[in-house]
């Protein structure tokens, strides 16, 4: 079975990696920007926890075959600008396939969160790896909504997730 990980994969602007410890301090500007959490409740306030949280809970997941967030490297610059991935998430005690994705604040507006969404997307329905999959989006996170619904996802269901208010956008293998 092909993997969920899209390691050494590339999109126009993009090449796909694991996230490596040393991706730390690239990395943390996302947490310190409040915009890019003010939507998801129970994330620690020190940028510094925050971020080694989010590090433990990616590298947990590859070692256990969860999938997990890619590292995105903008070929041009080989900067790291986002993290993408296919996870396994369990939502109202379904067991379903999730394309996560997140982009540094400077980054963002420029296509890369869709980019890296859509080729998650392809990867997974080219290797068959679900006939469906999903995005778990903050009711309020409306520029998620939109790079999922741009990915072809629809409205599935309002939910809660992680003590969250959530909407679960969903794309059927078509």
């Amino acid at each position: 079975m092909a993997t969920l990980l899209l390691e050494n994969q590339s999109s126009e602007r993009l090449m796909f990696r694991k996230l490596l410890q040393e991706d730390f301090d690239s990395w943390l500007p996302f947490y310190h920007d409040s915009r890019s959490t003010e939507f998801w409740e129970g994330l620690p306030s020190d940028p510094k926890e925050a971020c080694q949280q989010q590090f433990d809970r990616v590298f947990e997941r590859y070692d256990q075959g969860l999938g997990g967030m890619n590292a995105l490297i903008l070929k041009k610059t080989g900067q790291l600008i986002g993290l993408c991935g296919l996870l396994v998430q369990t939502v109202d005690e379904i067991q379903e396939l999730e394309i996560g994705y997140s982009v540094l604040p400077e980054f963002w507006l420029q296509g890369f969160a869709f980019e890296a969404a859509n080729k998650c997307k392809v990867h997974a329905f080219d290797h068959q790896l679900s006939t469906s999959l999903i995005s778990i989006i903050h009711i309020d996170n409306i520029p998620s909504q939109k790079v999922a619904i741009k990915n072809g996802m629809f409205l599935d269901k309002t939910t809660s997730y992680k003590d969250n208010p959530v909407h679960i956008f969903r794309v059927n293998q078509g």
